[in-house]
């Protein structure tokens, strides 16, 4: 049996917005199994909405480079905050992301072994090494991904809170909707969705939502549970799926009919193809 922490319980209050008591209780049923114990607290009706995740503990910033051809998003953390907003951080973020816009490597093990431009004496690892020790603080390039544009896509980013969080959006179908992108991940910045769509939400997701809501509608006519089993699922969708939630600068439209809309006017069939959302530590 995991022994219950208070970092334990305040992450399960954190996430589910339960009371501190229960979610003692709940990880203490559980035997510690944080996925289990919001499980329980779902089936019981005492949690509704959940946080995928935590707060996190990895500080750090993420930047974000772009040219003609792509657009690269690159994640450095740093042990405190305090070196994450230090000048020589800073730079070696900035110098990082330019440098894997404009090399495109394949993955991140690829990129921290390649010379670096400035100095091709040095790989990005040895270039890290030599502003760890400038710094006096452990930093480490977490994580990178590269976006390619294309004729028939814009694609737009939203940077937020110094780089603590950063959202992309993809659109298909013309490369003169940047703007519209950009305000769609604006959008994913404040909304925090989960999947693209209904059809993207994996099946496992899916089953235990299902299961959830199940829990939740006692002593019904099977019909009666149906209609309030696939409400429950809308709301779901509602709140997790970026192409179902509601537009936070126009709440009287979703992001589908926002992008609909927008093909309508223009003429051109639009569609939001993909999105990331980063978050400084996020697992």
């Amino acid at each position: 049996m995991s022994q219950v922490t208070p970092n334990m319980i305040k992450e399960l209050r954190e996430r589910t917005g339960v009371g501190v008591g229960k979610c003692k209780e709940a990880l203490e049923e559980a035997k510690g199994d944080m996925d289990l114990a919001i499980s329980n607290l779902r089936k019981a009706g005492a949690a509704t909405a959940v946080k995928k995740q935590g707060r996190e503990t990895n500080e750090g910033a993420i930047a974000v480079s772009e040219n003609d051809k792509r657009i690269a998003v690159v994640e450095v953390n740093a042990e405190t905050d305090f070196v994450a907003k230090n000048e020589a951080f800073i730079k070696f973020l900035e110098e990082i992301a330019k440098e894997a816009a404009e090399t495109n490597p394949a993955s991140l093990e690829q990129f921290v072994e390649q010379k670096f431009s400035k100095d091709p004496s040095h790989t990005i690892e040895q270039y890290r090494t030599t502003i760890v020790q400038k710094i006096g603080e452990n930093i480490q390039i977490r994580r990178l991904h590269i976006i390619p544009k294309a004729n028939d896509r814009s694609v737009g980013a939203y940077s937020h809170m110094g780089g603590k969080i950063v959202t992309i959006v993809e659109i298909s179908g013309s490369p003169d909707e940047v703007n519209l992108a950009k305000d769609i991940a604006m959008h994913t910045a404040a909304a925090a969705p989960e999947y693209l769509s209904p059809e993207k939400v994996p099946s496992d997701i899916l089953d235990h939502e299902r299961d959830i809501a199940k829990s939740q509608v006692q002593n019904k006519p099977a019909e009666i549970v149906n209609k309030i089993v696939d409400g429950k699922l809308k709301a779901f969708y509602d709140s997790a799926c970026l192409l179902c939630q509601k537009y936070i600068r126009d709440d009287t439209m979703t992001i589908s009919e926002l992008v609909n809309q927008k093909s309508k006017s223009t003429g051109r069939s639009l569609e939001v193809s993909d999105f990331i959302r980063w978050v400084v530590g996020q697992k």
